[in-house]
């Protein structure tokens, strides 16, 4: 029989050279990380669907002007402009892990400096935002050890919108999706967008067939919306405050088909470059708008 030394002598050699391992040393050294600031809203609003605060978000204090909601906690701090973080705010936080994006890669070369940098885009990716975004949960949920969280939450948002599509009313007029830049244009959004993958995903037409950018989106004139005048207009709010005193008092927009019908609606502001809680969102709202046209 060895002695006593001998035994723990071979136990703790073995335990150096399993922590030598690959996988072993890495998961010792690095737990799920926890202090996550974000260079992007649509990834913010993911990790909040999977119950993670974000500890710094760029253009916080912008955050409840353009996303209505889930509301973005109190305590997250603000990282200023999107484009352009305050480092040494960054640095004071103490990050874990930084979310970026394509959109805000020319701030990582910074950022890795103070934390690990992740990019994870949604928008032009290549593929329609809904999906990307369904993907993109996925990786946090596994990246961050919440796998069952980010299934459960793609499985609640499935439902919710099986349920709001029997609310719909029957023969729904086809939907044509605007944000106001101003009195005289507007963001038009095809079926590439985060609305047109919402709508389309409720059984819902959209209007709008044209050429859209990586965003989803076209600017256009007012007047090039006369085409589509047998739709239903729903305008994404905030609109700039002169926009519908204005648009009133134009023979333009006051001779398109939807304004003389009565065919327009204003919807409360959705995250438009959003993930799944937007496009949730984004169902509720529209489907409320047609179950009013139906009454």
């Amino acid at each position: 029989m060895l002695p006593f030394s001998l035994h723990r002598r071979a136990f703790l050699s073995a335990l150096v050279a399993a922590s030598c391992l690959p996988g072993v040393a890495a998961e010792a050294a690095a737990p799920f990380p926890r202090r996550i600031a974000c260079f992007d809203y649509a990834l913010a609003e993911l990790l909040l669907l999977l119950g993670v605060e974000p500890i710094a978000v760029m253009s916080a204090a912008d955050w409840p002007v353009w996303t209505g909601e889930p509301p973005l906690p109190p305590s997250v701090a603000d990282l200023g402009a999107s484009q352009e973080p305050n480092l040494e705010r960054l640095v004071a936080l103490k990050p874990d892990l930084i979310l970026s994006t394509d959109y805000t890669a020319m701030a990582e070369a910074a950022a890795a400096r103070i934390a690990p940098v992740e990019r994870l885009t949604i928008y032009g990716a290549g593929t329609d935002p809904l999906p990307r975004a369904r993907e993109v949960l996925l990786t946090l949920g596994r990246r961050l050890g919440l796998e069952d969280r980010a299934a459960a939450a793609l499985a609640a948002f499935d439902a919710e919108l099986a349920g709001l599509s029997q609310r719909l009313p029957a023969n729904p007029p086809p939907l044509l999706m605007v944000a106001f830049m101003d009195t005289r244009h507007a963001r038009v959004f095809g079926r590439a967008s985060l609305f047109g993958n919402a709508i389309e995903a409720l059984g819902l037409a959209n209007a709008y067939p044209g050429e859209v950018n990586p965003w989803g989106f076209a600017t256009v004139g007012v007047e090039a919306l006369a085409p589509y005048g047998d739709a239903l207009l729903l305008s994404v709010d905030p609109a700039p405050a002169d926009t519908w005193p204005t648009l009133e008092r134009s023979p333009i927009w006051t001779e398109l088909p939807f304004v003389r019908e009565g065919r327009v609606r204003r919807i409360d502001p959705v995250l438009t470059f959003g993930a799944v809680s937007a496009a949730a969102r984004c169902a509720r709202l529209v489907t409320g708008a047609l179950a009013g046209e139906a009454a």
